[in-house]
């Protein structure tokens, strides 16, 4: 074997492992999404007091379930509640 053959037949064996890693990644971030919306279901049994413990309202559920299937809803309440946690700091800061 000469190191052209070599150098040609080495794209096909690295390539195999990688879109199998990706089918296999993808596979695993439908799965994850799908328990976190479960989990995010689970905060619609809450009361309003329980989720302003935790720096929501029931208005950020209905926000967040808007996003399409596949993707996490929990993504975006966590963004709703950092966003609204930042801001609260910050009226904190002038006032003080």
């Amino acid at each position: 074997m000469t190191t052209i053959e070599f150098a040609s037949e080495t794209p096909r064996i690295t390539t195999r492992p990688a879109v199998a890693t990706r089918v296999l990644n993808a596979v695993a971030d439908m799965v994850r999404a799908w328990q976190n919306r479960r989990a995010f279901y689970r905060l619609g049994e809450m009361s309003d007091a329980e989720l302003a413990d935790i720096g929501l309202t029931r208005a950020d559920l209905h926000v967040a379930v808007a996003v399409p299937f596949g993707r996490d809803p929990t993504i975006k309440l966590r963004a709703i509640a950092e966003e609204r946690a930042d801001s609260v700091e910050d009226l904190a800061r002038k006032v003080a």
